[in-house]
């Protein structure tokens, strides 16, 4: 079966970058670590750069200069994803943009693409280094009394990092070393949630703001509504089972604020001001929904979306009307939609059993070794599927066919559930609809 021209567009774009990453982290002048990088982590990294996630097989701070900014430029590109790919094209007058890759666009980001894609390419780039270049000033001042000379550099890389809800940090500890530092807690989780809302979410407020628009659309809504339960229900929930645990030795204060970062954390950004492995059983279980749910539509971030929780979980909270619709914020949802968002759900949940029940077999029975049991292979799965980083401190110590299957879930996690939204009725063409008699199958 042929895949599609615009799923080649996309696979292409990122299988292009990883590769020429991978390569340009494998020289020489790319790595200040001890002895040389193996071309699987320079391939690994690569991967975990440009799908944004943050998963790492060597310390990050180990790679050169040079090396830093080929990963700064990987997590970018990555992070605009197939946004910056157009943009290319719009940008050179001898190419034009197809109109299956312009319908590609409208469906996964902007619903006006069509009308103007140029000014809208621009928007994006402008928000995208607008943000960055303001958390990188904040960054900057939060980092300045520790790393005095390093703070910009340092400022620069998170910033980016963050907003495109990467994980990678130059520091081999990541956030921990700030824990207690308000100007880079709130900072990194602003950029976070920013690059996690979704470039049309952050247009669709503007206008709000200065009066383009009396209202919200309802994508907007849903998304802000369910971000903002989502981190309040975990910060609760993490401040309660690590007030006395992974929090005991903080104030106060210092446990609101790495309760909040860890509820935030997880929806695909991957950096942490508290050592994953010191949670709780219950805080780390916990952790696994929220990489799977991940970040909304149309930003940089993974998992299944914020969007099409909220979808599934009103469905089997309320129930669908005759039709098969259900109504929400005075909008009624066509029961097609609810159909794509289960069979979106049900793809996800069979790539990640398969891919793990694969690991599990490679790593504890054929490659066993010190901390890998089903637990962290799971998490580090639903890390890499949800385009997350945080890790159980596992990933470096997996083999070859492991760490090529966290690759595997990284770019299913980035370009496959992009190709994924693509299989609707929008890209579908059938010449005739045949009508079957109704059949009786028992449920539950």
């Amino acid at each position: 079966m042929l895949i599609r021209p615009e799923k080649r567009f996309l696979f292409s774009y990122y299988i292009i970058i990883i590769l020429v990453g991978s390569i340009l982290l494998s020289l020489p002048f790319s790595w200040n670590g001890k002895g040389s990088l193996s071309y699987i982590d320079a391939f690994f990294t690569s991967a975990s750069a440009v799908c944004v996630t943050g998963l790492i097989t060597v310390d990050t701070a180990q790679f050169s200069l040079f090396g830093k900014i080929i990963i700064l430029l990987m997590i970018q590109a990555g992070g605009l994803g197939i946004i910056g790919f157009t943009t290319i094209y719009l940008a050179i007058p001898s190419l034009r943009l197809s109109l299956k890759h312009r319908m590609l666009v409208k469906e996964l980001y902007l619903d006006d693409v069509e009308f103007e894609p140029q000014n809208i390419m621009k928007q994006i780039v402008f928000i995208t280094l607008l943000i960055e270049f303001i958390g990188a000033v904040f960054l900057w001042i939060g980092f300045a009394p520790t790393l005095k000379e390093n703070a910009p550099l340092a400022a620069i890389f998170h910033s980016i990092s963050a907003f495109c809800n990467s994980g990678f940090s130059i520091f081999s500890t990541s956030m921990e070393g700030f824990v207690g530092n308000p100007i880079v807690n709130f900072t990194v989780m602003g950029l976070v949630i920013l690059g996690g809302l979704g470039f049309m979410v952050i247009r669709d407020i503007a206008k709000r703001v200065s009066g383009k628009k009396r209202r919200l659309a309802l994508h907007s809504r849903i998304v802000l509504v369910t971000s903002l339960c989502l981190i309040l229900l975990g910060a609760v929930a993490f401040f309660a089972l690590e007030y006395n645990n992974a929090y005991a030795r903080l104030n106060p204060g210092e446990k609101v604020m790495a309760a909040v970062f860890q509820s935030v954390t997880p929806r695909t950004a991957g950096f942490d001001t508290v050592t994953q492995s010191k949670l709780s059983a219950p805080s780390k279980l916990l952790t696994l929904p929220l990489m799977y749910i991940g970040a909304s539509s149309g930003s940089t971030g993974g998992g299944i979306k914020t969007t099409t929780f909220a979808v599934i979980l009103l469905m089997a909270l309320f129930g669908s009307r005759r039709g098969g619709e259900i109504v929400v914020g005075g909008r009624r949802l066509p029961a097609s939609l609810l159909s794509n968002a289960a069979i979106f759900m049900l793809k996800i949940f069979m790539i990640l059993f398969v891919s793990l029940f694969v690991m599990s077999v490679v790593e504890l029975v054929f490659f066993p070794g010190p901390g890998k049991d089903l637990f962290n292979l799971t998490f580090e799965a639903f890390s890499a599927f949800g385009t997350v980083g945080l890790s159980q401190g596992v990933t470096p110590n997996l083999s070859v066919f492991g760490k090529l299957i966290l690759v595997f879930l990284m770019f299913e996690g980035k370009a496959g559930l992009l190709a994924m939204a693509l299989t609707s009725p929008t890209f579908r063409f059938s010449q005739k609809e045949l009508h079957y008699p109704s059949g009786e199958v028992l449920i539950g």
